[in-house]
């Protein structure tokens, strides 16, 4: 449901997937909801009827607590570290924020699962190596490098750094988001149009692939050609 929520790749990460969701673990809002109940059950137990703001209040703190559970959780993520350590030191202005939403391509950056060279051949096993087609020298075309260092998106980085500032960290980047509403429409221009560079890029190398193993192709063709690749 996380994924769907922030229209990103099945491969990412349950955690990773929650935190850009901003989706509390189901335990934790479990025993949010449970405390509510008996909560409530006690102050009519002694005769008394919380207020509405009372009920606030509380059902507050206890999101309070569990949410310190969560980060306490976050500390030692399983999969998806590039993500969790970016968003978990600013987790609840993630959560409260009144602006942004997440789309197919800023998932993409946030996540490092997407059209790149390093997703696409060690993950996807779409390309038969991890360089970047973008830039000479570059071996490992990653998320990262796509955002704060590749030269193809020398222009859009530079209007980029223009509005979040020139550090470029996925840490520094999701501060800015979250910090105002320019600054995340900034990082969404900047992930639409390079990415959608890169995805025309990777349908014409598709298009004209020697091999047909990694060509791009609909449903269950595409599925058995993928059971074709090397390891």
């Amino acid at each position: 449901m996380a994924i769907r929520v922030i229209r990103g790749y099945r491969t990412i990460s349950c955690e990773a997937a929650r935190v850009l969701a901003g989706s509390l673990p189901w335990d934790l809002d479990a025993r949010a909801l449970s405390s509510i109940y008996f909560w409530r059950e006690e102050a009519h137990g002694r005769g008394d009827t919380p207020a509405p703001r009372e009920v606030e209040a509380q059902r507050e703190e206890i999101l309070r607590l569990l949410l310190l559970e969560w980060e306490e959780r976050l500390a030692q993520p399983s999969a998806g570290l590039r993500t969790i350590q970016a968003v978990r030191p600013v987790l609840r202005q993630w959560l409260d924020r009144r602006h942004g939403v997440m789309t197919f391509r800023l998932t993409q950056i946030l996540s490092g699962h997407g059209c790149f060279g390093r997703y696409l051949h060690v993950v996807a096993g779409r390309e038969p190596t991890a360089e970047c087609h973008h830039c000479d020298g570059c071996p490992e075309d990653t998320a990262q490098h796509t955002l704060e260092a590749c030269p193809a998106w020398a222009t859009e980085r530079q209007e980029l750094g223009a509005v979040v500032g020139r550090d470029l960290s996925l840490p520094a980047v999701v501060q800015a988001m979250v910090d105002s509403e320019r600054s995340w429409k900034a990082v969404l221009t900047f992930c639409e149009t390079v990415l959608r560079s890169k995805e025309d890029a990777e349908r014409e190398r598709e298009a004209t692939a020697t091999d047909p193993a990694r060509r791009r192709r609909p449903g269950r063709r595409r599925r058995a050609d993928v059971g074709r690749l090397p390891p």
